[in-house]
C-alpha cells in the first residue's frame, strides 16, 4: 500500500535546507567582517603607541636638555616666537604661552597640531614621513611628523625656592596626522638652570 503524500508537504526539506544555508552564510560574513574590524582595531592601537613613544622621547630629551647646565645662563627665558630645532643644537624655555593660550584656557591651543611654538626633535634613527634618515630600516613606517615639546618656566619650586619648576608639553605623531599623543610633566631642576625667579 502506498502512502498518501499531501500537497503542503512537497518541498519542506529543500526549503529548510535553503533557510540552514542562508543563516550559515549570515554568520560567515559577519565573522569575516569582524576580523577585519579587529585588524583596523590592532592597526589603530599600535600607531597610538607609536604616537606616545615619540611624545616620551621629545619629553625625556627635554629633560635631559633642561639638566645641562651649559644651555644657557640664568635668566635667559624669553617670549618665544617660532619653532627650533632640537637636533641643531636648538631649545628654548617660553616665558609666554603659544598663539591662541589665553589666561583663562592655557591649554587651548596645545589642542592645535603642530604648534604654533615648540622645540622639534627627531630621535635618532626615526623615520619621518618626506624625510630621508640613515637609521631607517626598510619596510618600516614612518611617522607623519617630528615630534616636538614646549617648555614653561613656572618660576620657584613651591618645596625649596631655591629650585626652578618647568612644565614640559610634548607630542608625538604615528604614522598619520590622525593619531597625536601629548604629555606633560612638570619637572623641578636645582642647579645650573636657566630661570626667571632663581637667587643669583
Amino acid at each position: 500500500m502506498n502512502r498518501p503524500t499531501f500537497p503542503a508537504e512537497r518541498g519542506i526539506a529543500l526549503l529548510t535546507s535553503l533557510l540552514l544555508l542562508l543563516i550559515i552564510t549570515i554568520l560567515a560574513l559577519g565573522m569575516f567582517r569582524s576580523f577585519g574590524v579587529q585588524e583596523k582595531i590592532a592597526g589603530n592601537v599600535r600607531d597610538k603607541e607609536r604616537a606616545l613613544h615619540a611624545a616620551e622621547s621629545a619629553q625625556s630629551y627635554a629633560e635631559w636638555w633642561l639638566l645641562q647646565g651649559n644651555n644657557a645662563v640664568p635668566g635667559s627665558a624669553v617670549a618665544c616666537a617660532a619653532s627650533d630645532d632640537a637636533n641643531l643644537g636648538g631649545g628654548q624655555i617660553c616665558t609666554n604661552l603659544p598663539a591662541g593660550c589665553t589666561a583663562a584656557q592655557p591649554n587651548a591651543c596645545f589642542a592645535q597640531f603642530p604648534w604654533p611654538i615648540a622645540t622639534l626633535y627627531t630621535p635618532q634613527d626615526m623615520g619621518v614621513s618626506g624625510v630621508t634618515t640613515a637609521g631607517m630600516v626598510a619596510g618600516d613606517y614612518a611617522y607623519a611628523q617630528r615630534p616636538g615639546f614646549y617648555i614653561t618656566d613656572l618660576g620657584k619650586a613651591a618645596d625649596n625656592p631655591s629650585n626652578e619648576t618647568y612644565q614640559i608639553d610634548s607630542y608625538g605623531y604615528g604614522s598619520s596626522t590622525n593619531s597625536v599623543v601629548v604629555v606633560e610633566s612638570v619637572y623641578e631642576v636645582s642647579q645650573g638652570m636657566p630661570c626667571l625667579t632663581c637667587s643669583q
